[in-house]
């Protein structure tokens, strides 16, 4: 996920670290190479202005802190306005309305528009407990019609029975009248899509906001067509008003032009990120997680998350405990990497963890898998003391992993620094969530 912005931010910062204070020339020089960055990143130029105007403000502006680098100094605005420009924190989609909640799915045709509906039924059908209803009114497209149907039997979640001959304000008057009979809380109309924006589609799509009313109008836009997704966000918002985006395909993303520009741009937050092709495979956006997997300071906080998920209650509390207390242990470490592994995608896990992103995008090549295998035989020769009290690992004992595992020290030196490193950012989590550990860690407003 946006590898290519992230190695070219990696640059830049790499120049700062031989050079002893920080300077009004060396922040303008970063700052040049920066702007450079995220304009190959297919982020829109306004934007890049306002956010290098931004970044150059504070970083000018403030007194230095005695114990940051340059690298450090710039590093710590620009995590700061990367979390800005993307929205700040997370926003939940408002629930908070007389039921049944309406939901218009927008999009162009393409964009993941009917498989990011039946995903968005699963997530308030799982995650919030709602009793969703999904209709389609893309009526020129049997076939969107169909997807929907199979999709939301995949996922237990009812669909209104339409047909290619009736009006879509027909079904939508019908599937209000059918939610009201039959008890459904929520609503999803996956609506009608085209290769482009055309007076045809947002005629219809505004008589169908006339005819149901919904409390949001969620715009699906492909987070590789960068520049022209945040095109499309606009058209759309000028007339529909979006509520917020749910942007498909960003695992897929090296760039981050439409992360990085759509809320900018309209104002309406990304609430939602489509991250693989399985009905769970929507997440709730977080600007905050994603700006430290950008710099390459990993995403311990979704780590956490996706291992609890696969624990029992008492497990999960028990791992909480630890993170409170700085106990965790390389012990728990190990079992967090072997419920993790189950989940899929090896990508994924290794950009959540600090100091192997580099390694994330190539999940499947021979490197990552010697990477983890090295890993696991390192855990594997410690001892079951050195595995629950990592700081007892002196030269002798780290020696002797190295040979019992078939690395090399270095290796063994380098796993106990990403440790540390995991272990450090999960206690500052516990400190007070997502902005707690990024205070916690100086890259916090």
């Amino acid at each position: 996920m946006f590898d290519t912005l992230s190695d070219r931010l990696e640059g830049v910062f790499k120049k700062l670290r031989g050079q002893g204070r920080i300077t009004e020339r060396n922040i303008e020089e970063a700052l040049r190479e920066v702007r450079l960055a995220l304009l190959e990143a297919d982020v829109n130029i306004k934007v890049v202005r306002d956010f290098i105007d931004h970044v150059k403000h504070k970083a000018l502006g403030q007194d230095v802190l005695a114990s940051l680098t340059p690298e450090q100094h710039i590093i710590r605005f620009v995590a700061i306005e990367l979390r800005e420009m993307m929205g700040g924190s997370a926003r939940e989609l408002d629930l908070k309305v007389k039921p049944p909640v309406k939901i218009m799915m927008a999009g162009l045709q393409g964009s993941g528009k009917t498989t990011s509906s039946a995903k968005l039924a699963r997530f308030l059908k799982d995650e919030r407990k709602r009793h969703p209803l999904l209709v389609s009114t893309d009526v020129r497209r049997p076939a969107a019609m169909e997807q929907l149907r199979v999709l939301g039997a995949q996922i237990g979640v009812p669909v209104l029975e339409t047909r290619e001959t009736e009006d879509p304000i027909e079904i939508g008057s019908r599937a209000l009248a059918r939610a009201e009979t039959a008890g459904y809380d929520a609503i999803i109309f996956d609506t009608a899509g085209r290769l482009q924006i055309d007076q045809e589609l947002m005629d219809e799509l505004g008589r169908l906001r006339a005819a149901v009313t919904p409390h949001h109008i969620l715009l699906v836009a492909d987070a590789m067509t960068g520049q022209d997704a945040v095109n499309v966000a606009q058209g759309f918002h000028e007339r529909l008003h979006i509520s917020g985006v749910v942007l498909t395909k960003l695992d897929s993303d090296a760039r981050g032009g439409a992360a990085l520009s759509v809320r900018a741009v309209t104002g309406a937050p990304i609430l939602f990120a489509g991250i693989g092709e399985k009905p769970a495979a929507l997440e709730v956006f977080h600007p905050d997680r994603l700006a430290s997997r950008i710099l390459g300071m990993g995403d311990v906080l979704s780590l956490i998350e996706k291992a609890q998920q696969n624990y029992d209650q008492t497990r999960a509390r028990e791992l909480e405990r630890k993170f409170k207390k700085n106990e965790f242990t390389i012990t728990d470490f190990a079992e967090q990497l072997r419920t993790l592994r189950k989940m899929g995608s090896i990508g994924e896990l290794l950009g959540m963890i600090p100091g192997l992103k580099k390694i994330a995008g190539q999940a499947d090549s021979e490197e990552a898998k010697r990477e983890l295998q090295r890993i696991q035989a390192i855990i594997d020769s410690m001892t079951a003391q050195e595995r629950n009290n990592h700081l007892i690992l002196n030269g002798r004992r780290r020696a002797r992993i190295a040979t019992g595992s078939g690395t090399s020290v270095q290796d063994v030196n380098r796993f106990v620094k990403q440790f540390e490193q995991t272990r450090k950012m999960m206690k500052k989590f516990t400190r007070g969530g997502a902005r707690g550990m990024m205070r916690g860690l100086g890259l916090g407003s």
